[in-house]
């Protein structure tokens, strides 16, 4: 499975953008698949989680009610919503897959997009 993580970019405090993950290789659709970050000199950080059907979301607490993880399985293909951005929210984002949402282990993983959110 190659995993490609796309989207970021340079935005305002208070904007929005929309992270796709998308897979190939062979279906993820078995797969829970989750999106992490990693700010400069900071440990990567769990964002948003999904489970294979779409139907279980877990979020941490910092973006809980701001973004939106989902999943199109028929599309191999995966979101973060971003919304009301901080500056704090400013990290590399990869989306992983994996057994369990949480982890800790992820089988595969995209290269990162980044994200920059600007005061």
């Amino acid at each position: 499975v190659q995993l490609q993580a796309s989207g970021g970019g340079l935005v305002q405090g208070g904007g929005s953008l929309r992270l796709s993950c998308a897979a190939s290789g062979r279906s993820i659709s078995r797969y829970a698949l989750a999106w992490l970050r990693q700010a400069p000199g900071k440990e990567r950080e769990f964002v948003a989680a999904i489970d294979w059907s779409g139907g279980i979301t877990d979020y941490a607490d910092s973006v809980k009610g701001r973004f939106t993880i989902s999943r199109d399985n028929a599309k191999n293909l995966a979101y973060l919503q971003m919304n009301s951005l901080k500056p704090e929210d400013t990290a590399v984002y990869y989306c992983a897959v994996g057994p369990s949402r949480r982890g800790p282990r992820y089988d595969y993983w995209g290269q990162g997009t980044q994200v920059t959110v600007s005061s």
